[in-house]
């Protein structure tokens, strides 16, 4: 086979990169590892930026998103007795929308498969090769079990963390930071109206809580737990019971209204980046380049702004043979990453319980300072509601 660019993975990143490139005249061909099915299901994010819902507008991906998304205006920062909400758009003039991953990805995909998009699902042994030279190419095992060669002008890594494409640039040619958070999250869907019109972070000495959503009848809520915790050690009644002490049950009249829980993990808490995100022909895109804990609601966002950024890169490289703008591509998206990667940690450790009694008076007086601070929450608000996709 042979395409201008092959892409490695079928999530959010590799699909809308295939989108933008297809409007921008140019081909590609994805192979991904997993089911479309399993690919549409998995549970991720569910705050899209400003720019996120901007850009799947302007590119035709805005239909279902403008029907069933919920924009919200701001937040909740919550300790016990305290409860305060930043307005992002009287603080900055931009809000942010509840829209799941998955529907994010089902748009995509429905779009992909009405424009043709040649897509390798369930595939094996994804390799790519001769990334330094002007003809890389992956090789694969397809779904029937035949080798298959991809000849390419580029490629691009879509894969997340644990996939082929990061660990085919040489140790010489790259660095990595990486922080492992002491905590982790118990999140779990509940078949329940949300308690909340809006997103409540609440700081609390027994750890943090969180009470998100993801349409009018299914609340989506986390809860710090130690690492390593099992799932069968957190009943669905004492998981109820952790979120109304922490989330403020009954305080100045708020209620928590339990319901049947339809899904339990364990998400542990990182934050990963390596550079370049690009060497030879090998380009790198979303979790195949950074990871960021999910306190800032960055992950699903950041891969979009990759994509933003590559598709016009690749679009005159492989068109014009116009190199400017993918040479540039790499320190171009790290100042956002860099600067998304500070916001995730910031958020995390003023909201999360480390066991350091120092810590807890630092958290406060932030918590304290932001309720009183309008700078202090514009800067939250610019942060969260998410900075112009190329900052």
């Amino acid at each position: 086979m042979r395409t201008p660019v092959a892409i490695v993975g079928a999530g959010p990143a590799g699909l809308l990169l295939s989108h933008l490139l297809d409007l921008a005249g140019v081909e590609s061909v994805i192979v991904e590892t997993r089911s479309r099915e399993y690919v549409e299901a998995r549970i991720r994010a569910g705050i899209l930026e400003q720019s996120t819902v901007d850009l799947l507008r302007e590119t035709g991906l805005g239909e279902r998103l403008d029907r069933e998304g919920d924009e919200h205006r701001g937040i909740y920062l919550q300790w016990p007795e305290e409860r305060h909400h930043l307005d992002f758009v009287d603080l900055v003039g931009r809000s942010v929308t509840v829209y799941g991953q998955t529907e994010v990805t089902k748009d995509l995909g429905k779009a992909r498969a009405a424009a043709g998009q040649q897509i390798h699902y369930e595939v094996t042994d994804t390799a790519v090769h001769d990334i330094e030279t002007e003809r890389p190419y992956v090789t694969f095992t397809d779904a029937d079990g035949a080798p298959q060669r991809l000849d390419a002008d580029v490629v691009v890594g879509c894969d997340g963390s644990f996939g082929p494409c990061r660990t085919a640039i040489p140790d010489a040619a790259k660095q990595t930071w990486e922080r492992t958070y002491p905590y982790s999250w118990l999140g779990v869907l509940a078949d329940v109206a949300p308690s909340t019109d809006e997103l409540i972070y609440a700081w609390h000495p027994d750890g943090f809580a969180m009470h998100s959503m993801r349409s009018a009848t299914v609340s989506r809520l986390y809860l710090q737990v130690p690492n390593g915790t099992e799932i069968g050690d957190w009943s669905d009644d004492r998981i109820w019971a952790a979120l109304a002490a922490r989330l403020g049950h009954g305080q100045h009249g708020w209620t928590l209204t339990p319901g049947p829980i339809t899904d339990k993990s364990v998400l542990p808490m990182r934050s990963f980046v390596q550079q370049p995100m690009r060497h030879g022909r090998l380009f790198l895109a979303g979790d195949a380049a950074h990871i960021v804990p999910p306190t800032g609601a960055k992950g699903l966002n950041l891969a979009v702004a990759d994509v933003a950024l590559l598709a016009p890169a690749l679009a005159a490289l492989v068109r014009d043979k116009d190199f400017a703008l993918a040479d540039a591509y790499s320190d171009t998206a790290l100042r956002r990453v860099w600067r998304c990667t500070h916001f995730s940690w910031w958020m995390t450790t003023m909201l999360h319980q480390s066991g350091d009694p120092f810590d807890r008076q630092l958290q406060l007086s932030q918590l304290q300072w932001l309720a009183r601070s309008e700078a202090g929450r514009a800067g939250l608000a610019e942060n969260y509601a998410g900075l112009p996709i190329g900052f």
